[in-house]
């Protein structure tokens, strides 16, 4: 009996590892081009990608990953760092305030709607992103300030780095659903660049990826609707001493 529970044991961990090994990191190029300007096709950064296995696929099961570091959007020097977060929907994000005055974030467009309501410097506020979706973040005082949290359900995505380049990790070999997003392509635009992918270790590159760029409406108003007031110094009082 203890020898066919050894076996069992060794069977499954040689599995395990034999499954591990067939794992591969998917990468990808992403360039910009802008045909109204005919200027040559650019590297893009901030451009994420995510593939949702097939309904058929034993893949689909699989937990989302898990990232090392506190999933963080820290407000510094009237600005969210980073611009763009990738999150698997049940995340819970922080919001530090790392300015030395007060910041009211919210969200009431695409995605999780929430508001933070105004918060002090070296405080910290927290939403779990519950739902797939993108959400368009800003500030309520400061209208300068951005940034897009994409909750997405599934362990399989990236973001480009500032050279275009794209690596996905510990990707099953099968068949996936790639999506694209980027802020300066319209929406549309994005539909028409989903499609079904085949990965496999033969075959981890999804190639070089273009995408047109458009120019697409600056500005936002608050989360009341109406237009921002003339910026105004901060209050020496909400600083920190």
């Amino acid at each position: 009996m203890r020898t066919a529970t050894v076996y069992c044991l060794c069977v499954l961990t040689v599995c395990g590892c034999f499954a591990r090994a067939q794992e591969v990191t998917v990468t990808a190029d992403v360039v910009l081009v802008n045909s109204a300007k005919k200027s040559k096709a650019r590297a893009a950064g901030n451009v994420v990608l995510w593939l949702t296995p097939d309904e058929n696929a034993q893949v689909s099961t699989l937990p989302a990953r898990q990232d090392s570091n506190r999933l963080t959007l820290v407000q510094r020097n009237k600005s969210f760092e980073p611009h763009v977060l990738v999150v698997p929907v049940g995340a819970a994000v922080e919001f530090p305030n790392r300015d030395p005055f007060f910041h009211n974030v919210f969200s009431l467009f695409e995605g999780k709607r929430f508001d933070l309501g105004l918060y002090e410097a070296g405080s910290t506020r927290k939403v779990v992103f519950d739902k797939p979706g993108i959400s368009y973040i800003f500030c309520n005082i400061h209208s300068e300030m951005s940034a897009v949290v994409i909750a997405v359900s599934t362990p399989f995505y990236g973001s480009s780095d500032r050279r275009g380049r794209v690596a996905i990790p510990q990707v099953p070999p099968g068949r996936y659903t790639l999506r694209i997003w980027y802020e300066q392509v319209l929406p549309e635009e994005l539909n028409n660049l989903t499609r079904e992918v085949k990965i496999s270790q033969d075959a981890p590159s999804l190639g070089t990826l273009r995408l047109a760029i458009s120019n697409m409406p600056q500005g936002h108003q608050n989360m009341y609707g109406r237009d921002y007031p003339p910026p105004v110094p901060d209050n020496p009082s909400y600083e920190r001493h």
